[in-house]
């Protein structure tokens, strides 16, 4: 996930709370060994190592996420997809900051995309490979998952009221704090790198509820002007161009992670798509049409 998590507690019982929010984090950390891409170590690592020669048995946790990740791909018509990495490993967004890639890159990564790739055995909790090349990347799921996971401990050890995040993308919200009855969370205005006209971004309020919040910055490079982001299409190979920022709100942070991202790519076109998926889902995108950002809102 190789991101920073904090964690902020409110209670009367300070020792309590302490142990409470040591055992949320040593869970994030238990899943970051378990699902990164970059762990050799890891189930993921491991799967993406040996799966196209035969099937690799994982921790049924691990399955039930990867059954949740095909679930997602098929419902948002392959905008979320976690065979994406061989794609981001093309781009160059793997390990720095993007590279143009040649044609002869683009068509074997392509090759290599596609749930279609991976066969999930729910008896023997196995994954499969239909050929070489073909890698999981967690990274648009993992972490809304992490946080998810530590909120559920922190509810079940008794805490009623607590704000997580991941990276400040993904944000979840327990309860309420003291004297209000929701959690105010403010979305990050755009960097004056992207070269666009600001637009202002609305404060959300939350209560035992997630925000993930998808955007094109971060890694990325320009080439003729043009900013190229590492959010990817993994039906068309390439950076997502229309969308600048996407924002989703549920109470399962798994799946604002991973619908942010979709959001993101599908634009304004699939937005109506995408607020239809969940009961009460909250939706916001900004999208960038003729270098003229456009916000779009859905109960936000």
């Amino acid at each position: 996930m190789a991101t920073r998590f904090e964690l902020v507690l409110h209670g009367a019982d300070e020792m309590f709370l302490r142990a409470a929010g040591e055992e949320a984090i040593a869970e994030i950390e238990r899943l970051e060994a378990q699902l990164s891409l970059y762990r050799p170590s890891s189930e993921i690592a491991e799967v993406n190592a040996h799966a196209a020669r035969g099937p690799v048995r994982v921790s049924p946790p691990v399955f039930a996420l990867l059954e949740h990740a095909r679930k997602l791909n098929s419902e948002t018509d392959g905008a979320f997809d976690i065979t994406i990495a061989p794609l981001v490993k093309c781009w160059g967004f793997m390990n720095g900051t993007g590279k143009w890639p040649s044609v002869d890159e683009m068509e074997k990564a392509r090759a290599c995309v596609g749930m279609n790739l991976v066969f999930l055995d729910h008896l023997e909790c196995t994954v499969q490979f239909a050929r070489e090349g073909v890698m999981l990347d967690l990274g648009a799921i993992g972490k809304g998952y992490a946080i998810e996971q530590a909120a559920d401990i922190l509810r079940e050890a008794g805490v009623t009221s607590a704000l997580l995040h991941g990276g400040t993308s993904t944000v979840y919200a327990l309860g309420h704090p003291p004297e209000t009855s929701h959690w105010k969370v403010a979305l990050e205005p755009f960097p004056e790198s992207i070269g666009v006209s600001p637009v202002s971004l609305p404060p959300v309020l939350l209560r035992d509820e997630a925000i993930s919040v998808s955007a094109i910055w971060g890694r990325s490079f320009k080439k003729e002007g043009k900013l190229f982001g590492h959010v990817l299409d993994p039906r068309t190979g390439q950076p997502v161009a229309n969308s600048m920022l996407a924002a989703v709100i549920l109470p399962s942070a798994t799946e604002t992670d991973a619908l942010s991202t979709a959001l993101l790519t599908l634009g304004s076109e699939g937005r109506a798509k995408i607020s239809k998926l969940r009961p009460g889902i909250r939706t916001l995108l900004v999208s960038n049409a003729q270098e003229k950002p456009t916000l779009e809102a859905n109960d936000f």
